[in-house]
């Protein structure tokens, strides 16, 4: 197991990196002189890069050692961390953020397949979980943990906490992983056959749609609870969103395991999601049960992933490791969408509404596409059986 928790850790700077920033937007903003919005850009390179580097690394990097990949990446990943802390200027501080996404990009698929491939079959799953979840506790705990600090130190201070556990995951990696090396990888041209794929293309375009909504809106939430509320209760309310994303993350599997049709809870979890995004500006001011949309947002954005990789490893089995890989890429290209739309939208004056409901949208279009999938199979269905009488 000790081969398995470091990778986890690394995994848990690697969330709190991800999702640190929506808080620390206002602090950045006055170190930068800078708009919050145009801080936010600062995710969007990050999940860009990240999303980028993930199935292109990949396969470069496929003939090295596992372990010299991974420490090559926590290495980069901790020094971009550094320039991030130290920088004064606003273009320094977007090189080490698209720094930090391509070093994430690379370690991040490689520890989840590699702690899969060091386990026993039967231990897979749990390893799975473990690992993945230290992504998610990264954002549960370190986020609302490191706003904390940032209210008594500065937000440079925080950055130092995610470099202190990056190279701690670099030390432990070094001393207690193995040397090995992964079996051979899909290359480029396999890869991207995929996007040609339409049914591949048919679950990844609704990944991208809830991606946009819910961790683009996620990016800008210090700005929503600020026109709204007092910023000082930004702190509770991405706890309580990341406690549904580890009620999502970690239930979601229990809920497949017991639910026939897949596609059919996938679009039960984004109805869900758009609901919980929609209601925001209604329940917001309400003690307690103001908490509640951002509980269900927490907990159905998490919950997107294992659906659509259960879908397409049902569908197809022959490359389904490659296609939930673009999968997962093609979730942070969302997010690096919705940053990115959802800081114009502020920088041109729109109000925090406007993008609430512009999450919405983007919520139920992924809905729809989702809809014409259902339709589609059972349309499949009955012809097969007509056929067959």
């Amino acid at each position: 197991m000790k081969k398995i928790w470091v990778l986890a850790l690394g995994m848990f700077a690697l969330g709190m990196d991800t999702y640190i920033v929506a808080g620390l937007i206002p602090d950045m903003a006055k170190s930068f002189n800078k708009s919050g919005e145009e801080i936010g850009q600062g995710v969007t390179v990050f999940t860009l890069f990240f999303a980028l580097s993930a199935p292109i690394f990949s396969t470069i990097l496929a003939k090295y050692s596992v372990k010299k990949i991974l420490l090559i990446a926590l290495i980069t990943f901790a020094t971009s961390n550094v320039i991030t802390m130290i920088s004064t200027n606003y273009s320094i501080y977007m090189l080490s953020r698209s720094l930090a996404g391509l070093s994430a990009g690379i370690f991040s698929p490689i520890a989840v397949s590699s702690g899969s491939y060091l386990v026993d079959y039967k231990d897979k799953g749990k390893t799975l979980s473990f690992i993945v979840g230290g992504m998610s506790i990264g954002a549960v705990i370190g986020v609302p943990l490191g706003i904390q600090v940032s209210n008594l130190t500065s937000w440079r201070f925080v950055i130092g906490i995610i470099i202190f556990v990056s190279i701690a995951s670099l030390i432990s990696i070094y001393t207690l992983l193995p040397k090995f090396k992964m079996p051979a990888s899909p290359n480029l041209k396999e890869r991207f056959s995929l996007f040609t794929d339409i049914k591949v293309i048919s679950v990844i375009s609704v990944t991208v749609c809830a991606a946009i909504a819910s961790l683009g809106l996620y990016t800008y939430l210090s700005q929503v609870i600020s026109e709204i509320l007092e910023l000082e209760n930004i702190t509770i309310f991405l706890t309580i969103w990341g406690v549904g994303g580890l009620i999502g993350s970690f239930g979601i599997g229990l809920i497949i395991d017991k639910f026939k049709n897949t596609k059919i809870l996938m679009l039960i979890i984004l109805c869900v999601l758009g609901v919980s995004i929609v209601i925001i500006p209604r329940l917001i001011k309400i003690p307690v049960l103001g908490l509640l949309p951002f509980l269900l947002w927490g907990a159905t954005g998490w919950a997107t992933q294992a659906p659509q990789q259960h879908i397409l490893l049902q569908k197809h089995s022959h490359n389904g490791s490659t296609a939930v890989a673009l999968n997962s890429s093609v979730n942070y290209l969302g997010s690096a969408i919705g940053a990115a739309l959802g800081g114009v939208l502020l920088s041109q004056g729109v109000k925090v509404n406007a993008l609430i409901y512009c999450a919405f949208t983007f919520v139920m279009l992924g809905a729809c596409i989702q809809l014409v999938n259902i339709f589609k199979e059972k349309e499949k269905f009955t012809f097969k059986k007509e056929e067959n009488y």
